[in-house]
């Protein structure tokens, strides 16, 4: 018979050490030289990750489906089947110069509550499910969290299909080549309450000495695609008044919006990730550049007035420099709340297990912020080292891994084991 005694559930804690032994494994498929990895979505490494976490899964008990995007979602049985269930998870996809956290740790930590009740004998009341985001990063095939937003109906399923890589690759092509377009309709599976383990990617936690942030909310994204058109000239015969030069008008425009972000501190940010001159030479001045801008804030209105103050900046420096200034917002994201039952679900467990934490608001995006439109949802951070993520340095300690998956830990029974009048609102 499966344990219940509550007693028992308050003080299960996770194997930190086979969570930690799991992250040094699957760190394998797409490792880099300098320590990293490497594994694009719906690569040939992503899909060996996927390979082992299916059989890991299923080696758990786990029943293991897949929807039409490749989304995997691993389901444990509770005493009544008829709940949605409690799901947890993240993405195992990562940067091209990505690290062995970001996502990775929700989705092992996910595996690693399963295989603790497993241990322990504890049956929960709801179902329980651990998912596999496909395409979380955004770094092949744009947007980025593409997968669950389909799920929360943002984006119908062919449309994400038919998104292509800069190799002219569509994600259905991809998905085939890697036998991961599953038969199952996305957004169909229902989820009662969604809760994602990440690490912070950024700084805060660490400067405060703060183990655990409860999440609140994602601050609002918004993506620009920008060019600048000047003329191309010979840079030893044009003087200096008489350029139209594209690079320096881009020069002007991303001082620009540092000024715009910072007129909006601490919150803001702005960000030219990307900048090309088109047909460069060393000896002709700049006619042609395409560039890329990603704008965060929490606040509806900030982002409101940030990008008309952009759009004033560019039309003064076209003006003045002679160029034109094409700047096209592509997305945008608003600012997402989090289910405040969840949170204080997940403040309790860090409370419980004596963590030191903080309440915090995401900088990144996740797929809780896009899964929050349809389900109740909250988040779980752990420190990382100097708040370096999306590189190959980036670093956690297996303490705080631990410390994490213990919350989610105690974040799922205290969600599962709820009386059904309690359970959250979908």
């Amino acid at each position: 018979m499966a344990e219940t005694n509550p007693s028992k559930t308050d003080n299960l804690r996770a194997n930190g050490g086979r969570l930690w032994a799991t992250i040094l494994e699957t760190a394998a498929f797409g490792g880099t030289p300098a320590g990293g990895i490497n594994r694009l979505t719906l690569s040939p490494e992503d899909a060996r990750v996927r390979d082992w976490f299916r059989e890991a899964c299923e080696a758990a008990g786990l029943t293991v489906s897949v929807d039409g995007l490749g989304t995997q979602y691993a389901l444990r049985p509770g005493r009544d089947m008829s709940r949605a269930p409690i799901a947890f998870g993240s993405h195992l996809d990562t940067q091209p110069t990505g690290g062995k956290f970001d996502g990775v740790l929700g989705v092992l930590a996910g595996l690693e509550v399963m295989r603790s009740l497993n241990d322990a004998g504890i049956e929960t009341e709801t179902p329980l499910m651990v998912v596999n985001w496909t395409n979380e990063e955004g770094s092949r095939f744009a947007p980025a969290m593409m997968a669950s937003a389909a799920y929360a109906g943002e984006f119908t399923t062919d449309e994400i299909l038919a998104k292509r890589d800069a190799a002219g690759i569509s994600v259905a092509e991809a998905l085939d080549a890697i036998g991961y377009r599953g038969g199952e309709a996305v957004g169909a599976r229902a989820i009662g309450a969604f809760v994602e383990l990440h690490i912070e990617q950024g700084p805060i936690l660490e400067a405060e000495g703060k183990t655990i942030g409860v999440v609140e909310g994602g601050q609002g994204i918004m993506w620009f695609d920008g060019a600048i058109t000047g003329f191309e000239s010979h840079a030893g015969t044009t003087p200096m008044p008489r350029r139209r030069d594209a690079l320096l008008a881009l020069s002007e425009f991303a001082l620009a919006a540092e000024r715009i972000a910072l007129a909006h501190a601490p919150s803001a940010v702005a960000t030219i990730g990307e900048a090309t001159i088109l047909a460069p030479s060393r000896n002709v001045v700049p006619g042609r550049v395409a560039f890329t801008l990603d704008v965060r804030d929490p606040r509806s209105a900030t982002l409101d007035a940030m990008e008309a103050s952009l759009s004033e900046a560019a039309t003064a420096i076209a003006e003045r420099r002679r160029v034109e200034i094409a700047l096209t917002r592509i997305w945008r994201k608003e600012p997402v709340p989090f289910d405040p039952a969840i949170v204080a679900a997940v403040d309790e467990a860090a409370r419980s297990l004596g963590h030191p934490r903080r309440r915090i608001i995401s900088g990144a995006g996740h797929d809780a912020c896009n899964l929050a439109a349809k389900v109740p949802t909250a988040m779980i951070f752990v420190p990382c080292k100097d708040g370096v993520s999306h590189n190959e340095s980036e670093s956690a300690t297996a303490d705080d891994c631990a410390a994490g998956a213990d919350v989610l830990l105690q974040t799922v029974l205290r969600l599962a084991n709820a009386p059904r009048a309690e359970q959250p609102a979908r």
